[in-house]
């Protein structure tokens, strides 16, 4: 326990770290499947079953890093479970009704009677919108400090929204890579649209987040800190260029680099993550506890440490494991 250090330090911080993967990794995987279905309305009844079957084999196993995040959350910073969860209690409710209802209404769309295909596709669809945009709207209120105030409230219903068209982008560059012919070619009109949403979002969290706090605000604009993190907005403005240039170019004939929007969309996903990662830094709730005073005593920490060394592989396993299995476009759906 003491290889690294004291553990009172380095263990909070490591466990800090595995929160973070958990919820970049929940929120590229199971970003892409939420987005498919924010996608529905605009696709014909036969695009809607091959747009199912590109995230058939992937979605509930991406929903697995949701769980292990809120687990880790529980387990090691008890202190900021209470406050964030008593916070955000609404959202939460609301996001939890939203993937129950796209777990049930993706497997009876298939197997209900014809007439009802409509009323669960619905479903899936209003299952999809109420899970991102409660997302999105705890985004901002975390950004926000999770104070309720007219303004707090007014930019949380700004990141829901623009929350929502991220998964819907990142969505559509995934059927860009899984499917073909006209789904495909829509996928790519779907992008064209849905890029500005990110540029919108991405522009409010990081123009809102130095603002709201001082500190925030010190550690991107202080010298020599802003000379070295400046790539960071560099890269991402890089990539939003290139996306877009790769989407006026897309699809080509013989299907080249129709990979390259969804690979962009995560490494700009990534960018965002360690920009919020480092604004927040020490602060698992925002200006009011650090990740080591909302630690669990590091007895405790270790013991589950040991338990999460056998447990990540496993998930990191078989999560590659679907993902190799089921490589290449997506074939029409069938339960037979």
């Amino acid at each position: 326990m003491y290889l690294f250090g004291d553990p009172a330090t380095w263990l909070p911080l490591a466990f800090a770290a595995l929160l973070g993967l958990s919820i970049l990794i929940y929120v590229v995987l199971d970003g892409f499947d939420l987005g498919v279905g924010v996608l529905f309305p605009f696709a014909e009844q036969d695009e809607k079953d091959r747009m199912v079957a590109s995230i058939g084999p992937f979605w509930d196993a991406n929903e697995t890093w949701l769980v292990l995040a809120i687990g880790i959350l529980l387990v090691a910073f008890p202190t900021a479970h209470g406050t964030i969860l008593t916070a955000l209690y609404l959202p939460v409710a609301v996001m939890l009704v939203g993937l129950i209802l796209r777990g049930v209404s993706f497997e009876f769309r298939v197997k209900a009677p014809a007439h009802h295909k409509k009323a669960w596709d619905g479903a899936f669809y209003i299952g999809s919108m109420m899970t991102s945009l409660s997302q999105g709207y705890m985004l901002g209120m975390y950004i926000m400090g999770l104070e309720v105030t007219a303004f707090t409230l007014a930019f949380s219903a700004v990141t829901a929204v623009f929350l929502t068209v991220a998964y819907s982008f990142i969505g559509a560059t995934w059927l860009i890579l899984k499917t073909e012919g006209a789904l495909q070619l829509k996928a790519v009109a779907w992008s064209k649209g849905g890029i500005w949403g990110v540029v919108l979002g991405m522009g409010a969290v990081s123009l809102a987040s130095p603002f709201v706090s001082e500190r925030i605000f010190d550690k991107w604009f202080s010298m020599p800190e802003f000379f070295l993190l400046l790539p960071l907005p560099l890269m991402s403005g890089a990539l939003i260029v290139l996306l877009w240039l790769a989407l006026r170019r897309l699809p080509t004939s013989d299907d080249s680099f129709a990979w390259f929007p969804f690979a962009a969309t995560i490494v700009l996903f990534v960018l965002g993550f360690f920009g919020m990662a480092y604004s927040f830094y020490p602060f698992i709730v925002p200006d009011q506890l650090t990740i080591y005073e909302a630690a669990s005593a590091p007895e405790s920490l270790f013991i589950i440490l040991i338990g999460t060394l056998f447990v990540l592989p496993m998930i990191l396993g078989y999560t590659a494991l679907a993902y190799t299995v089921f490589r290449g476009k997506a074939t029409a759906l069938s339960y037979d």
